[in-house]
């Protein structure tokens, strides 16, 4: 194994999952200017998670549809046009 190649600056890091509040402390070597005070007192870094894995289909067994940044919206607007111009293809 090489030497000196994994990182050595691990610390108490707060994840949280925005779909549902959920989070948890776990060392990392993740960085954050936020904070956020835990349940024994302390303030850790905290690092926000759009899925977990108590939000992810996978793990949960529910389909949710998760679309934070309007990505369905996006993507139906980026191709509207095709699809305006296929349905007026077929109509002839």
């Amino acid at each position: 194994m090489k030497k000196d190649i994994h990182p050595k600056d691990y610390g108490y890091v707060v994840f949280k999952d925005l779909s549902n509040d959920y989070s948890f402390l776990t060392k990392s070597t993740a960085k954050s200017k936020e904070t956020i005070k835990w349940e024994d007192g302390n303030e850790y870094p905290l690092i926000k998670l759009e899925i977990s894995h108590t939000s992810h289909p996978f793990f949960t067994g529910k389909m949710k549809l998760v679309d934070t940044a309007g990505r369905v919206d996006k993507f139906k607007n980026r191709y509207k046009k095709h699809y305006e111009t296929k349905t007026d293809t077929e109509k002839k």
